[in-house]
């Protein structure tokens, strides 16, 4: 219910479409996303959605069980750990460029949470595989690029295979709108900070 965050509103088939621009590291920090694990499932006492405290290097009492639930050898066990297993998800800062399903969004700046097909893309962009492809850093506010998001429903899940890079580009067409941009940006940091993760003992509690 974050209201700083912004994701694709799809159709009734699953589908959606929306231009957006990674932003550069917000000010006084290094990195243009932060990654941060979290759980989410559903047992018989109800659902467990907790930050996972292996984002700060801290032990979790989820990772500790469903590695034990793997190792004993037990197919059902192992799919009670699949289940359980922690995801990775990507937070960056983005410039709505377009939105069609909400254009009152666009210009702004938001949160985008995103996971690793996205991520995988940022760097394959900034790494290409073949030599007649040119590296760019889609992070940059001058050279970087514009990323033509496209969400497909493919068994059950959201797909952004389809999900391509433009041509680079300024992010605005003035200097006055890019300092615009760059002020307008959240702080990362706040994701990674300890007060946001609950200690092993309350996580424990829960669990059990």
């Amino acid at each position: 219910n974050d209201d700083r965050f912004w994701s694709p509103v799809v159709d009734k088939a699953g589908n959606g479409y929306a231009v957006i621009r990674f932003l550069a590291p917000p000010k006084s920090e290094e990195l243009p996303w932060v990654r941060v694990w979290n759980h989410g499932f559903q047992g018989v006492g109800g659902w467990y959605i907790e930050e996972c405290p292996t984002t700060i290097g801290k032990k979790c009492p989820v990772c500790e069980y469903n590695s034990s639930l793997w190792n004993s050898g037990i197919e059902a066990n192992k799919e009670i750990a699949r289940k359980q297993k922690r995801k990775l998800n990507y937070i960056a800062n983005v410039y709505i460029v377009s939105d069609p399903k909400h254009p009152e969004n666009e210009g702004q700046v938001k949160l985008f949470k995103f996971g690793k097909k996205i991520f995988d893309k940022i760097m394959d962009k900034a790494r290409p595989t073949f030599e007649d492809e040119k590296p760019v850093n889609v992070f940059d506010l001058w050279e970087g690029a514009n990323f033509k998001l496209r969400m497909r429903k493919k068994d059950g899940y959201a797909n952004y295979d389809e999900s391509v890079f433009s041509d680079p580009c300024p992010v605005a067409d003035s200097d006055e709108e890019i300092v615009r941009v760059v002020n307008a940006q959240y702080k990362l940091s706040e994701f990674t900070d300890r007060s946001n993760f609950k200690s092993y003992d309350e996580l424990k509690k829960k669990l059990d």
